[in-house]
């Protein structure tokens, strides 16, 4: 086979048990998606979308098929592996932000940082280059709970990108905001796929949709590209 694709999604399954019954969170994908795409993943709430985004992240193994990333087979790679790929390859945004409450934003900003072998001055330059990016700059010592909802988010965006990697997962990043907020964090990852990430978001609001060049759409665990 041959891998032209930045990421390649070959007939992907995932089965949980739920008590004794099997429950199929994704039946069958088969999909695509090419460097520098912005791309929605769309469908119902339990459509498989979440589940979707985590096996893409190399978070949750699937039941058969296969995530290939830059040609690398995600799921032959062992977890120490794949924990290091994702940190160098990936950032995570949560529709629930997932900040830490006790740290301010430049903490949690620096927390994807941890594991780099960068020096002390390195990790705080990059963070502040970011958090000025997302527009947080006077906030920069406030503790989440101190901020709007809007503004959590921009947080969690900040930590996404600060290790540069070059895609973008974003779960449901509107989801808990009003209409207005939510157009200026859409127009943010915008501007983040125009510099030249890969953003693969999910959703299930069309609106937001609207801002990506591709919609993959999901349906009872199968995909329609």
């Amino acid at each position: 086979m041959t891998h032209n694709h930045l990421i390649e999604i070959r007939d992907l399954g995932k089965t949980y048990t739920s008590g004794n019954s099997p429950v199929t969170a994704i039946d069958h994908m088969d999909f695509v998606i090419d460097d520098k795409e912005f791309v929605t993943i769309m469908g119902q709430s339990g459509s498989g979308k979440s589940t979707l985004l985590s096996t893409m992240g190399a978070l949750n193994r699937p039941t058969r098929g296969k995530v290939f990333v830059d040609s690398l087979d995600l799921y032959s790679l062992s977890n120490e592996q794949r924990a290091d790929f994702r940190s160098e390859y990936m950032g995570f945004i949560f529709q629930s932000f997932q900040l830490i409450p006790y740290l301010t934003v430049l903490e949690n900003i620096k927390l994807p940082m941890a594991v780099t072998g960068r020096t002390k001055k390195e990790k705080h330059q990059m963070a502040m280059e970011v958090i000025e990016r997302v527009g947080l700059k006077k906030k920069s010592d406030r503790l989440p709970d101190q901020l709007s909802g809007g503004e959590q988010e921009r947080v969690a965006i900040a930590r996404a990108i600060v290790n540069k990697p070059p895609i973008i997962l974003a779960d449901e990043p509107t989801g808990n905001l009003d209409s207005e907020t939510a157009k200026e964090i859409m127009g943010l990852l915008k501007a983040l796929n125009s510099d030249g990430h890969t953003i693969i978001m999910v959703t299930h609001n069309a609106e937001m949709g609207k801002f990506a060049s591709r919609t993959i759409r999901v349906r009872d665990g199968n995909s329609y590209a």
